[in-house]
Formats: structure tokens, sequence, C-alpha cells
């Protein structure tokens, strides 16, 4: 048996037609009112175990069959055949995908109803299919939180917009939307964590739309179009909307990060005060931001200057 604690996650109880409609694919067989149990990022190609290795096998995958393993088993005489489908259909996997148009015979769907073991097809290439199916069990198993804020695409970047209750997330997300960037999400953003990497998106119920006190509810795609909205944004800063103070770092020389899941990505603070135009000034640290991960950081250059003036002072 594999050890796959690496790539297993918490198990995701998932209905046979979900499955079938995320995926494109039909249902060959599936036993009556059971959800599929997914808790492995990884597909399997169950090759070895048809050959008859069974030491080595990773049971908690989806296991997708190509046009070489059902080739393979069909060159076996029918009594080794379906003494290797009962071995393999007996192990607790999650089901099994035929994959380029492949049906399944008399003997591969009696073992499996035996077993009850959910049996789907796909006219998509193996190598394809087993691409599509990792995004789609990656992105089923992501860890995942709800964050408190704001979500936009600005000039390219995700932008978590954070704050206490009543700073003004929502009025300056809407300025954001109304100088050409795009929402995708309000109040409360759904963060997953894929391959390291954090993504945000909307809750369904939810979804483009957006809460401004003294308006109501607005429909940002209603209102300004589909450029206006974006379903799903890899976070890429974490902008904080804080009271004003006189203690505010002006200079902001050192990077800090905020941590979510585990991941770390730039923050900035910026100060609230009336008559501070903040969409403006998110957009302009965002745009920093991006200068300074190409290596051009204003401060640098400022300094630059001043050692170059004490040296000409000293000379």
């Amino acid at each position: 048996m594999v050890n796959e604690t690496g790539e297993e996650r918490q198990a995701v109880m998932v209905e046979t037609s979900k499955f079938s409609e995320a995926n494109g694919v039909k249902v060959f067989y599936a036993e009556p009112g059971v959800n599929l149990s997914f808790q492995s990022v990884s597909v399997n190609r169950p090759g070895l175990v048809f050959a008859g290795f069974e030491e080595y096998f990773a049971e908690s995958r989806i296991q997708v069959c190509g046009s070489a393993e059902i080739a393979y088993l069909n060159s076996l005489p029918q009594e080794v055949r379906r003494k290797r489908l009962d071995a393999f259909f007996s192990k607790n996997i999650p089901c099994v995908v035929l994959t380029r148009g492949k049906s399944p015979d008399e003997d591969f769907l009696d073992i499996a109803k035996k077993h009850k073991r959910a049996v789907f097809g796909s006219e998509e290439p193996t190598s394809e299919f087993v691409n599509n199916l990792v995004h789609y069990l990656n992105d089923l198993l992501a860890e995942e939180t709800d964050v408190h804020g704001e979500l936009l695409d600005i000039a390219g970047i995700g932008v978590l917009i954070t704050g206490e209750n009543g700073i003004g997330k929502s009025e300056t997300a809407l300025e954001l939307v109304h100088r050409g960037h795009m929402l995708v999400a309000d109040d409360r953003v759904v963060v997953k964590k894929i391959k390291n990497f954090l993504f945000g998106s909307a809750p369904r119920s939810i979804k483009n739309l957006l809460e401004v006190r003294g308006v109501g509810i607005i429909n940002v795609e209603d209102m300004y179009g589909i450029s206006g909205v974006l379903e799903e944004k890899q976070i890429g800063l974490n902008v904080e909307l804080v009271k004003w103070s006189d203690k505010v770092d002006r200079l902001c020389d050192k990077t800090v990060y905020t941590n979510i899941l585990g991941v770390d990505i730039p923050k900035i603070s910026i100060p609230v005060i009336a008559g501070r135009n903040l969409a403006i000034v998110i957009e302009a640290a965002t745009k920093s931001m991006c200068l300074k991960s190409l290596g051009k950081n204003p401060l640098d250059l400022v300094l630059g200057n001043m050692q170059n003036l004490n040296n000409r002072q000293l000379d």
C-alpha cells in the first residue's frame, strides 16, 4: 500500500451527478443514494494491479483506465481477467473512469457492482482528462477559510482589502470598480490554498453583489458589465485600512506580511482620514508594489542621492 500522507486531504463527499457534471463524464454505474468520497489530489492508473502486482497501490486515488489498461485486460484469459478485476475493485477506491470513449464490458460492470464501485466514462484523451481531473481535485480538496473584507483585481494583482467594520471598505471597492478594476468578492472572501498559493472568490449567494451603506445592495455585473467582475483571483497583496494616527510609518521601508492558511502575502496599512481618496491611494500602492518586485524602489533612489550628496560635501 502506498503512503499518500503528502497528497491526502480531509475527505469530501460529492454527489455522483455533481461529479459527472463537473468533469463531463457519463455514469456507467453508481450505487443509488451513495456519494463519492475523495481525499487525494492525485490520480492513479491501475496497470500494475491489473498485472497482478498489488503491494504498491494508491487506493485512495481516483482510478483512470485508458487504452493501454483496457487493451491489457482484454488480452488476459477470462478467468485471470476476472480475478484481477475482482482484486482491483475489492480495494477501497473512490471510483473508476474509462477514457477515450471506452465502455466497460459485462465482466467489468458486474464486478464493479459486486463491490459497489462507481464507474464513469470520458471521451477525452487520457492525459488531458487526468490534467483536468487533478485541477478539479485541487480545488475541491483545497484548505480554505473565510476572510472579512473585499477582494479586487487591481492592475492584474489580487488585492485583499481588510479593516474594521464601517471604515469604508465597500465604498472604496465601489470606487475602484468605477475606475475600471474588477470586483471578486465583497464583505466575505472565501480563500483557498492551492499549491501554496492563495485564491479568493465570493460565496455563491453574494457573487457579483456589493453592499454600500446608504445605497443598499447593487449588482456590479448589471451596473458595470461583465468587465467589472471576476470569479476568482490569486491574492498577491493585503491592504489594511486603519484609523488615522500620527504614528504611521511614512516611508514603509520594511516589508510586512500577513499570514493566511500558512502562506505569507505582502501587507500595506493605509490610514483613513476624511477627504482622502482611498481608491487612488490603493491603486498607487498596488502599482508601487509591482515596481518594487521588479527592483524599482524609489526609497533606494532617495537614499542613493543622499549618500552622493554626503560624499560631495566630504570632498
